[in-house]
């Protein structure tokens, strides 16, 4: 089922007492999700994601804009009319009810033509337990049962419905790493076989990268960039979204361009034809870095932390921002530590420069 939202805005009123402008948390939102793909809204804590999803439910009612499934305006439908399925960051079971009881209760709610027999309910709901592998599980109650488990029993009665658009909300945020990496792999393979529409809300980029094949960057309401996540990442298109996307973090420079030149401090450190002489900012991804000792980038090392099949070399320099800089080698490299001093070449394609006030992004070379 395709997904279109036209101009899509939410506004709230101002709590402020004194007054003052109502809160936009979703701003001319204009896109278009591909049938039977998995796109994450991805974003800092406010950034209108949330609302987004609740505006493609209707929980929430636009300020202005449609929303379409497909060919059909649902823009003024009620929730329970728009074929969706909800699974949020709290799994909200029944406490009382078994697995099985948990998956049926949203069809017991179907009435007149869509009202399902008792061995109608009971087929779905094997269905859908054997989809997210929890059908061993049918007579346990939730206090029996894991966080992942959990989880899969609110995807489970989300997807017995046979929703035509599935909606998850920050679903792994209460799980510990480990199943938090499981149960994303889950979510991917269960959309694979369904092949529903699925969006998919998070502040937790890994997570929207790993699975999504769209993520839609969001912040104040206002729509970066969308695109192929590694597209996104390798071709962010401004400051914000870089500094965004990335684990570990981009690191940035108080940079100078003079005569296609980027200097940072007093080391030349690559050319980068076309980008206007004066002060920019310079993000370099922590695997742009080559370590050389004939290397035109000069640093003070802090320390080394090995990581098994990476080393991650932290060092200091005066125009960095931040507190420290971290570069990704590989763990074969030898690292002379008791210089004090480490040197780098860089990779231009890991190399990104913005405007310093307005974080648009500058572009250099014919790769660029």
């Amino acid at each position: 089922m395709k997904i279109v939202l036209k101009n899509l805005t939410k506004r709230f009123p101002n709590r402020n007492k004194k007054g003052g402008a109502d809160v936009i948390a979703v701003n001319d939102f204009d896109f278009e999700i591909p049938d039977g793909m998995l796109v994450g809204l991805l974003g800092p804590s406010g950034c209108g994601k949330s609302t987004t999803l609740n505006l493609i439910s209707g929980l929430e009612k636009p300020s202005e804009g449609r929303i379409f499934f497909g060919e059909d305006d649902v823009t003024d439908l009620p929730p329970e009319n728009r074929g969706v399925g909800l699974v949020f960051q709290s799994y909200a079971l029944y406490p009382h009810l078994n697995v099985f009881r948990n998956i049926r209760f949203p069809l017991e709610n179907f009435r007149g033509k869509d009202r399902l027999t008792k061995e109608e309910m009971e087929k779905r709901v094997v269905e859908a337990a054997k989809l997210v592998q929890i059908d061993h599980l049918m007579e346990r109650k939730p206090s029996e049962l894991s966080g992942g488990q959990q989880q899969r029993v609110a995807i489970a009665r989300a997807l017995v419905k046979m929703p035509r658009v599935l909606l998850l909300d920050e679903p792994l945020s209460n799980l510990d790493a480990r199943l938090r990496l499981q149960t994303r792999e889950e979510i991917r393979r269960i959309q694979q076989e369904t092949k529903i529409t699925t969006v998919f809300v998070t502040h937790d980029q890994e997570e929207a990268m790993s699975i999504s094949d769209l993520i839609v960057v969001m912040k104040d309401g206002v729509v970066h960039q969308i695109g192929k996540p590694q597209d996104v990442y390798d071709d962010p298109i401004d400051q914000f979204v870089a500094q965004f996307l990335g684990t570990p973090p981009i690191n940035m420079f108080d940079g100078e361009v003079r005569n296609g030149q980027l200097y940072i401090g007093e080391d030349k450190v690559l050319d980068v034809p076309g980008v206007r002489d004066g002060a920019v900012a310079a993000g370099i991804r922590p695997e742009g870095f080559i370590l050389d000792y004939e290397g035109p980038l000069v640093c003070e090392l802090t320390r080394l932390e090995v990581m098994g099949r990476d080393v991650s070399i932290i060092f200091k320099d005066e125009a960095m921002k931040g507190e420290a800089v971290r570069a990704i080698i590989d763990a074969k490299s030898r690292v002379d530590t008791g210089s004090g001093k480490v040197s780098f070449f860089l990779k231009p394609d890991k190399v990104h420069l913005f405007e310093p006030e307005t974080g648009e992004r500058l572009r250099f070379g014919k790769a660029e």
